[in-house]
């Protein structure tokens, strides 16, 4: 199968880019699947030079999909984060960006018919176990990637991709509030534990001396915060029902602070070792979520938009978060409007084993 090279589609979702295969053209063992995926990315090496990866966790992703195992599914969808430097597959976690390649390339390789001018695809993350609703431009039965769309983090204007959440909270840990509280204490911090998609710590920026306004760079060299971070998220793993957290890319370390450029809430965040050059669209929703709960470390800092349409800060724009919100004030769903681009489609050569 590895010398004749394997179908792939290449496609940027939201602000990453990934891989997206058919489960059929993979091994079924796991073992094996996450050896050949390490040597297609070229990892484990920082440039990932012998491999198509991007050298960055942003642009070693991939997407596996399936038919769908479920009635309530039109495809299954099982993202896996290939690390950079280490020889690390991970499923432990779901990610909203390439979820939003996952429609066009459902249709693309004819697991899931079009249907006019608009093809809404019911999305099963396997990961979670939620199903994501995704509506795609097919005019014509044909996948439409041009558009009048912006997205922060992405030159250029695409087609909108809009993404429906539903019961999404505790998607990993059990409950939107793992341990119960608004907000805990660790390592003398104030720290909102909070998964509404994505696992997050929530902590103020204030409380390691910063702005939360630092460029990416800055944070990137700042070892001692690093390492403090690293610290606290080592403890806040069992506190989220995620056991030794050593090897998982969750839970996501988010750094907030007010806005200052329109938004409800600025964001600096890891994934977590490495610097987020935006936010990940449900960390993004987690924060946003955040935002709304007493006591937690977000809610003063935050702006409240009245409407349920959340502008999320981030390094290099903004992410808009849409929260519906029922008449209690319980969060009854989420969503967001994202884009997509097919790159290139043929077929990928692995690294010899």
């Amino acid at each position: 199968m590895s010398e004749d090279g394997i179908p792939c589609l290449w496609m940027r979702g939201g602000s990453s880019k990934g891989a997206y295969f058919l489960a059929s053209d993979l091994p079924d063992e796991m073992a094996a699947r996450d050896d050949l995926l390490l040597r297609i990315m070229g990892s484990p090496d920082p440039r990932q030079i012998d491999g198509i990866g991007g050298a960055d966790p942003l642009t070693s992703k991939v997407a596996i999909l399936s038919p769908p195992t479920r009635d309530d599914a039109d495809v299954d969808y099982l993202f896996l984060q290939v690390f950079v430097d280490k020889p690390l597959v991970s499923d432990k976690q779901g990610c909203g960006n390439i979820l939003a390649g996952v429609g066009p390339a459902a249709i693309e390789r004819g697991l899931v018919p079009a249907t006019g001018a608009r093809t809404e695809v019911r999305i099963h993350m396997v990961n979670t176990g939620e199903i994501a609703v995704a509506r795609i431009e097919t005019p014509g039965g044909k996948v439409n990637y041009a558009g009048d769309a912006e997205i922060a983090g992405v030159p250029g204007r695409h087609a909108a991709i809009p993404l429906l959440f539903r019961n999404i909270a505790g998607s990993m840990c059990g409950a939107l509030l793992p341990t119960g509280n608004a907000a805990d204490e660790i390592d003398g911090l104030k720290a909102t534990l909070i998964d509404n998609g994505m696992p997050c710590v929530i902590l103020r920026a204030e409380d390691f001396g910063l702005t939360g306004k630092e460029e990416p760079e800055a944070l990137e060299k700042d070892t001692e915060l690093k390492k403090r971070l690293e610290a606290i998220r080592l403890q806040a793993g069992p506190m989220m029902a995620l056991g030794d957290v050593t090897e998982a890319s969750v839970p996501k370390m988010t750094l907030v602070s007010a806005p200052d450029n329109g938004g409800s809430i600025a964001t600096r965040s890891f994934i977590p070792h490495r610097v987020h050059a935006a936010i990940g669209v449900f960390a993004a929703i987690s924060v946003a979520t955040a935002t709304r709960i007493e006591g937690s470390a977000a809610k003063d800092l935050a702006v409240d938009p009245g409407d349920g349409n959340y502008l999320v800060e981030h390094p290099t724009g903004a992410l808009d978060v849409f929260l519906d919100i029922g008449p209690d004030g319980n969060i009854l769903g989420a969503g967001n409007r994202r884009t997509a681009r097919k790159l290139f489609d043929g077929r990928v050569f692995p690294r010899a084993g």
